[in-house]
């Protein structure tokens, strides 16, 4: 299979499972913020690996990828009713944590910009030997 093909479904099916999460009415599902942020199938489309962020006050990971490993059934039937593919892949939700990731190396840059703000500047002895 072409790679934009297996590109192109990828896509497609994170738009459509997107869609399907709103509908879903296991309340670890339901009452979290989920999106999902990338599919990854297989070449053969037997198998697909769907990543996903959440955010919730309610409920802790360990909960939500419970919610949407009970759901997968559900959520693989519509997809299977919306989407025309030959074979409906087997989901495999894996928790993305980018996001959270990334905040985190934003809080240790603003860190460290505070610590060189807060230190007075030391010259060089290189910068005094050009001075001379």
């Amino acid at each position: 299979m072409a790679s934009y093909r297996k590109g192109k479904i990828d896509e497609e099916m994170a738009r459509t499972l997107s869609g399907i999460l709103r509908t879903v009415k296991d309340p670890r599902v339901a009452n979290s913020l989920v999106s999902i942020v990338a599919v990854d199938c297989t070449a053969d489309l037997k198998f697909a690996k769907v990543f996903y962020s959440y955010f919730s006050q309610k409920y802790d990971g360990k909960d939500v990828a419970a919610g949407l490993k009970s759901a997968a059934g559900l959520i693989r039937s519509r997809l299977a009713q919306t989407m025309n593919l030959r074979i409906t892949p087997e989901l495999t939700f894996v928790e993305d944590d980018s996001i959270r990731h990334g905040a985190h190396i934003n809080e240790l840059l603003k860190s460290v910009a505070a610590d060189l703000v807060d230190k007075p500047e030391e010259t060089e002895p290189a910068e005094e030997a050009e001075k001379n």
